[in-house]
């Protein structure tokens, strides 16, 4: 049975697709001037992913906030914090402590993306994404939470999914992951920069 992930896959010019974006709590993220991206240091790396994966991700995701006029900064209180599904059998983090209600997604064939810096800090049961993905079997999910990380308070969640084939995921090259990067930004809700546009091409007019 092909899911609907897999079919859209199928039917586009690129193996990526992107399978969640959500704004909470009525976040306008153009008021933000400045941001920062999760580091192994707040956390831990996702099974699977290694240092050159994370960084290769890190700098495709530095260039879009680059193209949308923000500027990086370690004392931001806007985090990126980014979560990997890469196989159905990896070991993934619970997103809520024992005994809090049952988080609804994003669900990935039975298991949540581990996030770097745990979702759990700042993600409380009653934020659901509106789009809640099952069914899927052989994808890898790359999933983007936007962060206030001061007041603990999620502002925008993005998920983009490939097809594996024997565990070899597109997330593990650079081209690959450009492009991943590319689509879970597609609808991000701070446009690119009129400088940075490409009639007709990656952002489409």
């Amino acid at each position: 049975m092909v899911t609907a992930v897999a079919a859209r896959l199928i039917a586009s010019c690129t193996p990526f697709a992107l399978v969640n974006s959500e704004t909470y709590n009525g976040a306008d993220l153009s008021q933000y001037k400045t941001y920062r991206i999760v580091t192994p240091d707040d956390g831990t790396l996702p099974p699977g992913m290694a240092m050159v994966t994370y960084y290769n991700i890190a700098a495709a995701i530095r260039e879009q906030m680059m193209e949308r006029g923000f500027t990086e900064s370690d004392s931001s209180s806007l985090l990126v914090n980014i979560g990997l599904t890469v196989q159905r059998k990896i070991e993934t983090q619970p997103v809520l402590p024992p005994g809090y209600p049952i988080y609804t997604g994003p669900y990935y064939n039975g298991y949540y993306p581990f996030f770097m810096y745990p979702r759990s800090y700042y993600w409380n049961s009653y934020y659901a994404n509106a789009q809640v993905i099952t069914g899927i079997y052989k994808e890898g999910v790359l999933t983007m939470d936007f962060v206030n990380i001061k007041q603990k308070l999620p502002l925008y969640s993005a998920s983009v999914a490939t097809i594996l084939e024997n565990g070899n995921s597109q997330f593990r090259n650079l081209k690959g992951i450009a492009e991943a990067v590319q689509t879970l930004f597609s609808r991000f809700p701070v446009p690119v920069l009129p400088q940075y546009r490409v009639s007709g091409d990656r952002y489409g007019d």
